[in-house]
Formats: C-alpha cells, sequence, structure tokens
C-alpha cells in the first residue's frame, strides 16, 4: 500500500495542512497512523465530511434595513 504524508494529502484534498492533521488527531482518516512525528496516510484514503455548520443569515438582518428600496 502507498502512503503519502498529511502536506501532499492536504494538496489533493485541496484543504491545510494543519486540518488534515487534525482530521487525523481525531481519528477520522481511515489508515492513518503517526510515525515518529509524522502523520502516515494511505494514498487513497478519502476525504472525512465536513461537520461544521453552516451559519443562516437572518431574515430581516441590519445589512438589508440600509439598502434603499427603489
Amino acid at each position: 500500500m502507498d502512503y503519502l504524508s498529511a502536506k501532499e494529502i492536504a494538496k489533493k484534498w485541496n484543504i491545510t495542512r494543519r486540518r488534515v492533521q487534525v482530521l487525523c488527531e481525531e481519528g477520522r482518516v481511515q489508515g492513518a497512523f503517526k510515525l515518529s512525528e509524522v502523520w502516515v496516510i494511505p494514498k487513497d484514503a478519502e476525504k472525512p465530511a465536513d461537520r461544521r455548520r453552516a451559519r443562516k443569515k437572518p431574515a430581516n438582518s441590519e445589512v438589508d434595513k440600509l439598502v434603499p428600496e427603489e
């Protein structure tokens, strides 16, 4: 099996190296393990789903009130 570093996976998944490290620390990357101080990740590992929630824009925001109606 081929492995990649956190830096290489970050480029592949289009996220930061630190985010990859956090995902590995949380156990969310299947097959990832730490070799000395370096995360080693299977080349075919899938990017975990993003658990962060999107913010909802309030219906009557203050910005909308500043725009004059035509």
